[in-house]
């Protein structure tokens, strides 16, 4: 079963950022211009608008206009954009608008100002609306729709995406077009990603839900302007240690024009500005202005070993012997669910353990019991044995043992199975002989399950030295 979801991301392998002029940290402003493109009977809907405005816990109206909503969305266009671009314009602060394509088309003079501003539209759509439902057809349709109505009302074709309110298909349907140099529907890093789909790999700059004038008009979230401006004051301040610590990332922080573009919120904005200005290190970016740097800085690479684009039959018979004799194993991790994650070798080795550790004593004894006994004589000889344990004894130096330390190993495997019924099994890699030898006398003085559990804790090691081996081919 293919499992999308990538829940390892960078992990502890974060890539080596250098933003412009040694920046710590990227600053990332979004306007999200939607008044004029909500839902409205006006606009063909069936019902009112009733998500993030003063009225939180609004139910759609089906069937009437509801205008003390219009009214507010109304002071986003009139007023609260106009707050907004003045001050962004004066502080010379680059942002990104993200333009739902009927709202651009219903605000001519508002579309102006952003393009005398040098502000880059973004796509955020054709309408402010919930797509949950749409079918993959509709979706695409609506799409298409975007880009034509985006096209005519800025004048050039959006760079960058962002729906919000998406589906499950969206960022695939995006991605196969070709033609968005990035795609912001994700909130699942603090630095932009490639995303392998099935026609190419796209570039996601992940947007921010928390960091987000949003939490004005939802519950549990902002009740004052000093609320929004400690949060986003306290998110710079890890953020930019980080990058002082060699780790840069970027901050993204969300505005509306009907809730930051209020006074009592802009104080927010405009303390927060004020604050990080104090600090000359610091990137003000646009998002295509990020997209463009990290395409540069840090193209996309296929992996040797992509784990998650494999089939069922690839994967098996490539990880098949991770576990000696056991393809079942890797069945198994295949059918639980193969995912991004997996291009990971440590992370794919946990997948693998899961499975094993999850076996019951019968099936792990089964397993113990394939491993070959060590240091026997004609190694190569052995019915059944595999490339990988024979190679893997050689390097160790097992297989040029003197007289004394053959009679040593035969003695001891004999004593041990007749003791454990299963052979002496220890990762020999990165092992002498002399160690090997060493470890097997003190072990044959365990206890049955002492014994037991050693044993599968050693074929947990030699399956992850064989998969860092696969990985490294």
């Amino acid at each position: 079963m293919k499992y999308p979801r990538n829940l390892l991301g960078y992990g502890q392998n974060l890539p080596n950022v250098k933003w412009p002029n040694s920046s710590k940290i990227a600053i990332q402003f979004v306007l999200n211009y939607e008044e004029g493109g909500e839902n409205c009977l006006l606009h063909g809907d069936p019902s009112s608008e009733a998500f993030l405005s003063e009225i939180v816990g609004a139910e759609p109206w089906v069937g009437k206009r509801h205008y003390n909503m219009e009214s507010i969305y109304e002071y986003g266009a009139r007023r609260g954009f106009w707050r907004l671009h003045d001050f962004f314009t004066k502080e010379k602060i680059p942002i990104t608008v993200y333009g739902v394509a009927t709202a651009l088309a219903r605000s001519p003079i508002q579309v102006s100002a952003m393009l005398k501003a040098n502000w880059e539209i973004a796509s955020h759509g054709y309408k402010w609306i919930e797509y949950k439902n749409f079918s993959k057809k509709k979706e695409r349709k609506y799409i298409q729709k975007a880009i034509k109505f985006h096209t005519a009302a800025t004048g050039s074709k959006p760079c960058g995406w962002y729906l919000g309110r998406c589906t499950e298909n969206t960022v695939s349907l995006i991605s196969e077009l070709g033609c968005f140099d990035y795609i912001s529907d994700a909130y699942d890093d603090d630095l932009p990603h490639w995303k392998l789909t099935k026609k190419n790999p796209q570039l996601i700059i992940p947007y921010t839900l928390d960091a987000n004038d949003m939490r004005f008009a939802t519950t549990q979230g902002f009740n004052s302007w000093n609320q929004f401006y400690d949060y986003l004051k306290g998110t710079f301040d890890i953020l930019y240690n980080e990058g002082k610590q060699g780790n840069p990332k970027m901050m993204s922080i969300g505005l509306h024009c009907r809730l930051a573009g209020r006074p009592g919120r802009m104080k927010a904005i405009q303390e927060f500005v004020n604050y990080i200005k104090k600090f000359k290190d610091i990137w003000f970016a646009k998002r295509i202005e990020i997209a463009n740097h990290w395409k540069k800085y840090h193209p996309y690479l296929p992996h040797k070993i992509s784990p998650f684009e494999m089939s069922k039959k690839e994967f098996i018979k490539t990880f098949g012997n991770v576990f000696e004799h056991s393809s079942w194993i890797a069945e198994k991790t295949y059918l639980r669910g193969v995912n991004p994650s997996m291009k990971d070798a440590e992370a794919l080795h946990g997948f693998m353990c899961l499975e094993f550790r999850l076996a019951s004593k019968t099936e792990k004894l089964k397993i113990l019991k394939l491993h070959p006994d060590l240091a026997i004589e004609k190694l190569g000889e052995i019915n059944n044995l595999t490339t990988t344990s024979v190679n893997e004894q050689k390097n160790a130096g097992l297989t040029t043992l003197t007289e004394k330390e053959q009679n040593d190993f035969n003695e001891l495997n004999f004593n041990y199975k007749k003791k454990f019924n299963f052979p002496f099994i220890v990762a020999v890699k990165r092992k002498n002989k002399s160690q090997i030898l060493r470890q097997f006398k003190m072990r044959l003085n365990n206890s049955k399950q002492v014994e037991f559990n050693t044993a599968c804790n050693e074929v947990e090691k030699i399956a992850s030295f064989r998969i860092q081996e696969i990985f490294n081919l």
